[in-house]
Formats: structure tokens, sequence, C-alpha cells
């Protein structure tokens, strides 16, 4: 059988990492989608830029390879959910680091009110309780596609499966304490 492959490393550092906007846009991102550490993110945008990457070298290409591989690399992206059904090519160069962010299995069980945090989204995926479809999924930045964002939910075996859990009705409460907020927001906004 041999060795197994060499581990490498699956991101690349910012060219200059000490730059001020550069860490305040870092650690806003952090933040924002509940990741662990930098390299999370550098990984992801090491993503993004391999996929602009091949965008931009498909255009010195002929016209046949170009229409073939776009067309390949297009239907990754909207399979995947980073780009729209009804986008076109030039969508690829102008995707930015949020729409990969977006796709995560961990921002998508905190937008589906499966968790009251982005944080204890992340908690409550590593210690098994979520599940696509019958499969449970215990990584966090789990890229989800556009078909199986409806199947993400609890796993049955997971006490959370149950709706009399503490905590889905805490989260049922914030929910609706939101929604009722954001109604009034809107009502006292048609007034002025």
């Amino acid at each position: 059988m041999g060795d197994p492959k060499k581990q490498r490393k699956k991101y690349e550092t910012p060219r200059f990492p000490w730059r001020t906007d550069a860490l305040q846009e870092e650690l806003s991102l952090l933040g924002q989608y509940g990741l662990r550490n930098k390299r999370e993110l550098w990984r992801h945008e090491t993503m993004l830029s391999k996929f602009r990457g091949l965008a931009r070298s498909l255009i010195g290409k002929t016209t046949e390879e170009r229409m073939k591989m776009g067309e390949m690399l297009l239907t990754r992206l909207k399979k995947l959910g980073i780009l729209h059904e009804e986008a076109a090519f030039d969508g690829i160069l102008d995707s930015t680091i949020e729409d990969i962010l977006e796709r995560r299995l961990q921002t998508i069980v905190f937008r589906k009110n499966l968790s009251k945090s982005m944080y204890q989204a992340r908690q409550l995926i590593t210690h098994g309780h979520i599940a696509i479809g019958n499969q449970r999924v215990t990584v966090p930045s789990y890229l989800v596609e556009k078909e199986e964002e409806e199947q993400v939910m609890y796993t049955p075996q997971s006490p959370l499966a149950n709706s009399n859990h503490p905590l889905r009705q805490t989260i049922a409460l914030i929910t609706t304490t939101e929604n009722t907020k954001t109604t009034q927001a809107k009502e006292s906004q048609k007034f002025e």
C-alpha cells in the first residue's frame, strides 16, 4: 500500500499579515461566522482564490475549452450554492468570502434556527446532534450543497430531536421575540 500521502497546508496566509484594516476585517468575520481561528478563514479564502484563478485562466483558452471548463466550474459553484442559478461566468470573479462562509454547515444550522448562536451551532455539530438527511455530520466547515440544505436537521438519536427539549423551547422563544421586534420596527417605520 505504501506510505500515506504527505499532509499539506490547505490554506495560504495573507501577504501582509499586520495591516490594520485586514486584521479588523478578519476579526469581524471570525465573530460574525463563529470561526474557531484564522486558519479556517484562510482556508476558505484560498478556496475562493482558486476558483477565481480558474476563472481567470479560462479567459485565455480557446472558445471550446472555455465553454466546456467554464460550464463545469459554474455548475459546481451553483451546486454548492456559492453562485445563484442565473449567475453568469463573471459571477465567479465577483464572488466574495461571505458567499462561501454562508454555505458552511455551522452558518446554515444557525440560519435555520436550530441553535441560539453561531457558537452553539458549532457545538451542536461537533457533538453529533446535527444530520444531513440520515447522515450525521460532525464537521462545522462542511459546505452544504443547495439540494442538501432542506435536509439539515437534528439527528433522530439526539435528545434535541424531541420538541419538548428545554433548548428547543428557548430557541423557539427567542425566534418569536425577534419576529415581534422586527414587525414592530416595520410598523413604526410606516408611521414615520
